[in-house]
């Protein structure tokens, strides 16, 4: 007689449970001002061979990306002079063709640099190149090198954790040169943040924020799930050198 109860109370909380969540699926979705980031890779195969790691990275790699595209769109607005180097269409257009990357990531234009030299070539002060295209495509190509050369990742993959820790530094030292370094003239060599008495603007600053704040999350999580230790470097932002990646 007990057990009889015991199933049909089990049957009733079964029941009511279903008729609530049949009830929670008419509600009306919240309308975030920002979709959750989601993989349009969804072949069940595919996502079978991903640890949950690996799909941490999928989407870090991909947010960054989109970020980088943002700054550059960004970037060529602010300083339009660089657009015109390479190109007469306009800054959204030119970006998307960019990030295409039909070539490997190396462009003729910024004579096939990248990573950390493409970064630096932005900042001399006899470049006479396309400053917006060598920063960006040598901040992507050095995320790229930093996660071992993919863009999308497999149980197979290992990502090395200080190569991560080391990527988020390089951009802090990215984001201090584009705040201080100038030209013979005293002129920034690249326009971002908008600071006067009439206009306050940091949106380039939330951006790269943003791509440093994933990278040491990963680099974090990945250090605790392969039980590596990170060596934080200490460094002078000003004098600071750009931190090896390996690969």
């Amino acid at each position: 007689m007990i057990l009889t109860l015991l199933n049909s109370f089990r049957c009733l909380v079964f029941s009511s449970a279903a008729i609530l969540l049949a009830a929670c699926s008419t509600t009306e979705p919240v309308n975030n001002s920002k979709n959750i980031p989601q993989n349009n890779d969804r072949n069940f195969l595919s996502q079978l061979g991903k640890s949950d790691i690996d799909r941490l990275a999928d989407v870090e790699m991909r947010e960054n990306t989109e970020i980088l595209r943002t700054l550059m769109i960004k970037l060529y607005k602010r300083n339009p002079r660089e657009l015109r180097k390479n190109s007469t269409a306009s800054a959204e257009e030119f970006v998307k063709s960019v990030f295409q990357n039909q070539h490997g990531w190396r462009f003729k234009e910024i004579s096939e640099a990248q990573s950390s030299d493409a970064i630096q070539q932005a900042f001399q002060p006899d470049y006479e190149g396309d400053r917006v295209m060598s920063l960006i495509v040598g901040l992507q190509t050095m995320l790229i090198k930093a996660h071992g050369g993919d863009t999308e990742f497999y149980f197979n993959d290992i990502i090395d954790p200080q190569n991560i820790f080391n990527a988020a530094r390089n951009v802090e030292i990215v984001v201090w040169q584009l705040s201080n370094k100038r030209d013979d003239k005293g002129q920034l060599y690249l326009l971002t943040n908008e600071l006067n008495e009439h206009e306050r603007n940091l949106s380039f600053e939330r951006e790269f924020g943003k791509i440093i704040g994933s990278l040491d999350i990963l680099a974090i999580t990945l250090s605790e799930k392969l039980q590596r230790g990170i060596t934080r470097i200490v460094q002078a932002i000003s004098t600071a050198v750009f931190l090896p990646l390996g690969f």
